[in-house]
């Protein structure tokens, strides 16, 4: 289903998962989406129900509620620009704007990468690969990771990044587009890997030496097993699931 409306809107789409159900939203001028009548509808072999409707004309600011702070692990507090600082002691807090076609955050998938660093000691090289929003890279950069460098294949992710990287006052070593199907992946001793089952499966053979630990999210929570195998030999020290989505962090020395 997500590959099939990657293909129908490769800018990106809103996801939004309720009680028992996903629902999926994708934004256009008339005449740039594809026509479904309204009611039922097959996307990438799923059933599906469709409906369209004109967007509201205050979407510039409704759009703001879908974005809210979030507190992770107690020690790091994840904010859109319009939302309050952090007043706790103790907490770092990274500021993102999601720009045109990113988060800030608050999907499962990027929430289980940030607790997943906090069990790290944040010391070395970090890699995010698929930075979207720069979330990753700027709160690795906080924690004290260093140098800490940004990829992604889409030019507005890498444009999101450095603005927020600047926003933040964090000075990222690179930040740079780069297709993970088409080259070498990246290394550093701690890799993000925020991406798809594809993606990822693809990144255990585009990685000539691995790195030290690896982040691998954006997985179904059925999916978790294949990825991990396919990383082998790293070892898996820890799982997270979240709302159907789980995140491994795999090592090359067992816990």
């Amino acid at each position: 289903m997500l590959a099939a409306l990657l293909e129908m809107a490769p800018e990106g789409f809103e996801q939004v998962d309720g009680e028992g159900f996903v629902e999926f939203a994708l934004y256009g001028a008339p005449g740039e989406l594809p026509t479904f009548p309204d009611g039922e509808a097959e996307v990438g072999g799923v059933r599906v129900q469709v409906r369209g409707e004109e967007v509201p004309d205050d979407w510039e600011e409704r759009w703001k509620h879908y974005h809210v702070p979030v507190l992770v692990a107690g020690k790091l507090w994840v904010r859109p620009p319009w939302e309050e600082p952090a007043v706790r002691p103790g907490v770092t807090e990274v500021v993102i704007d999601p720009g045109r076609a990113f988060g800030t955050g608050t999907h499962p998938t990027t929430r289980l990468c940030l607790e997943l660093m906090l069990d790290l000691p944040a010391r070395g090289s970090f890699a995010d690969l698929g930075c979207g929003s720069g979330v990753l890279a700027i709160a690795a950069s906080k924690l004290g990771f260093s140098p800490v460098r940004a990829y992604d294949s889409d030019r507005l992710a890498v444009e999101a990044t450095g603005l927020n990287a600047r926003a933040n006052g964090v000075v990222l070593d690179s930040v740079e587009r780069f297709d993970l199907r088409s080259g070498v992946a990246p290394v550093a001793d701690v890799v993000a890997a925020n991406l798809m089952r594809p993606l990822l499966l693809a990144l255990t053979e585009a990685m000539r030496e691995g790195p030290s630990v690896i982040i691998a999210s954006g997985l179904l929570d059925h999916e978790a097993d294949e990825v991990a195998a396919a990383f082998a030999p790293l070892f898996e020290r820890r799982r997270l699931s979240l709302k159907g989505w789980t995140a491994l962090l795999l090592a090359k020395v067992p816990d």
